[in-house]
């Protein structure tokens, strides 16, 4: 298995590792529940250096990112970030991903031609990459700096509040899915991007992994002096936050058999921006529409809705499938996704969830679940 700069020092910890993406990877430190609630009242840091990172740079760099990407790039300034998926040509998604427009700001050699940064789910990392350079007919390059890029997530609501001394950016007025390349903790050119996965706000940190480590300790280091309560926080709470959130997540929510607009992600698929790799497949299903739509699941019991549970009607008819399933540990109760039948698709919705042995009584809920 691969590991992260930081993987010595989650064991230190005593982190619990599993396997995840072919990394070694903290999944809890102390418990799910107590890491949890801590991003959503105080600060987390994750290490998710497993993501992929790839430069594209050249003339027609945005050309190529836009063709093969769903949102409309051209709405990107340097400095801006953005949110994406990479439809195939029968509407599934390759991957979610996002793109950072970097700025011409003299910190890379040949600065003065586009750039940019897409980052990719850390499974998909060769298959984004083949996928992307086999649509590759245009003046651009691309640079896979996946290895040597380390990543942390810095949230919570006291995020802005814990890294604001450690970096000249002023993080208290970084807009939402804006960044700065940076100074942060004494480390240089490293990139303070308000972006997150939980919901909770805060910031991610992309460096060379050789600077990890002196940021990490950094963190906890200023936390200490300022009386916030971080806590390094693990993969478990990562997906506990997000399904909150109602973030899809690759593998489970989307995959290459699932459309951007059946997944609710239609806000991110632009089809007046012009061509696009699955256009023609999307458009007629705009105009036709979708067969099934993810959807929130609350749960009338106290067990957990699991990946690939059926979705059934009152008369034990499959009308879809469960996708993600946790207990919420900011509500206390069992919560999901799924896909339905477009009928059920209505909040309020009354569906049962098969666990095989016993038929769990849900509803369909507005997203986010807070």
């Amino acid at each position: 298995m691969k590991t992260t700069p930081l993987t010595d020092i989650h064991i230190a910890l005593g982190a619990k590792m599993v396997e995840f993406a072919g990394y070694q990877m903290p999944l809890t430190y102390s418990s799910l529940k107590e890491e949890h609630l801590n991003v959503r009242e105080n600060v987390g840091v994750f290490d998710v250096s497993h993501m992929g990172e790839f430069i594209v740079r050249g003339k027609e760099a945005m050309d190529l990112i836009q063709y093969v990407v769903s949102n409309d790039v051209s709405k990107l300034t340097p400095g801006r970030a953005q949110y994406a998926c990479l439809p195939n040509r029968e509407g599934g998604i390759v991957d979610d991903l996002l793109i950072y427009y970097l700025p011409n700001d003299g910190r890379m050699s040949g600065s003065d031609v586009p750039t940019f940064m897409l980052v990719v789910n850390a499974s998909n990392i060769e298959k984004d990459w083949a996928w992307i350079q086999s649509h590759n007919t245009f003046d651009a390059q691309l640079i896979d700096i996946s290895e040597r890029t380390g990543l942390l997530a810095v949230q919570g609501p006291k995020a802005m509040n814990l890294i604001a001394p450690l970096t000249e950016v002023d993080v208290h007025n970084l807009k939402y899915y804006t960044f700065e390349r940076a100074t942060f903790a004494g480390q240089d050119n490293v990139i303070v991007s308000a972006t997150g996965y939980t919901g909770a706000g805060g910031v991610e940190l992309y460096a060379d992994n050789q600077q990890l480590t002196a940021i990490w300790t950094a963190l906890f280091e200023q936390a200490k002096k300022s009386g916030i309560d971080l806590l390094p926080t693990g993969l478990g709470a990562r997906d506990t936050l997000r399904l909150e959130k109602g973030y899809c997540l690759y593998g489970n929510d989307i995959t290459d058999e699932t459309s951007p607009l059946e997944a609710g992600l239609s806000w991110i698929t632009k089809f007046g921006k012009g061509d696009f790799v699955g256009k023609d497949f999307l458009v007629a299903q705009k105009e036709n529409g979708t067969a099934r739509r993810l959807v929130g699941l609350k749960v009338h019991d106290r067990r957990v809705p699991r990946h690939g549970y059926p979705i059934e009607d009152e008369a034990g008819n499959v009308i879809g499938e469960v996708t993600s399933g946790t207990m919420s540990p900011s509500l206390g109760v069992p919560i999901g996704m799924g896909y339905v039948a477009n009928s059920y698709k209505v909040v309020g919705s009354e569906v049962f969830i098969s666990t095989g042995r016993k038929r769990l009584a849900a509803e369909v809920t507005k997203l986010p679940f807070l």
